[in-house]
């Protein structure tokens, strides 16, 4: 799970968190989480956003809260979570004990240029979720502590936030299904079944 750069490699990360998932439900922030989650297994519970930069988390939050026996994970990168930063004072008043946020933190904005993020230079996502109410966090930055984040996504003891320190090199692209409305449509009907006409 190591990259050459000595840093976890964010596919196979993505690939470990999401083997046997079960009815885990996934919302990735555009860019590269969108990309992995394809890779790994295109799935009717994910939904990648090819748009909405900072809007992962408040989606990830909603569908939590509308379906609260549904475990719901959300995989984004630092440039988005930080343009998202506000949402974690939300989630954090409303609770949801099946949300968990893992941020893959790789210092840089990979869609835009390869631009430094603020985590470049210290800025803590980890102590920003505690300071915003999370009692639930993670920092991981080895592949063996990769399991431990794992088991707390899944024991539902939300809501629980993570950062994983990832290498910042490009993977292959694997692109899921442009049309957002396709996307929405198969989540639904995999959540509510095939003949729910009302909204999550």
């Amino acid at each position: 799970m190591l990259a050459e750069s000595g840093k976890i490699d964010r596919r196979e990360m993505t690939r470990a968190l999401l083997a046997d998932r079960g009815d885990l439900a996934v919302i990735a922030g555009l860019g590269a989480p969108c990309w992995d989650i394809t890779a790994v297994g295109d799935h009717p519970l994910n939904l990648p956003l090819w748009g909405g930069m900072g809007a992962a988390a408040m989606i990830g939050l909603g569908l939590a809260l509308a379906q609260p026996d549904r475990k719901v994970l959300v995989i984004t990168g630092d440039g988005e979570m930080l343009m998202g930063i506000g949402a974690l004072a939300t989630i954090a008043v409303k609770k949801p004990k099946n949300l968990s946020i893992v941020v893959q933190d790789n210092e840089h904005y990979g869609e835009t240029g390869m631009q430094e993020t603020a985590t470049k230079y210290g800025v803590d996502l980890v102590a920003m979720a505690k300071g915003a109410g999370f009692k639930h966090t993670m920092f991981v930055i080895k592949p063996e502590e990769v399991p431990a984040l794992r088991a707390a996504i899944h024991a539902g003891e939300g809501p629980f936030f993570a950062v994983v320190k990832i290498d910042a090199s490009s993977h292959k692209l694997v692109l899921p299904p442009r049309d957002g409305s396709i996307i929405q449509n198969r989540m639904r009907e995999a959540i509510l079944g095939p003949a729910a006409h009302h909204q999550l």
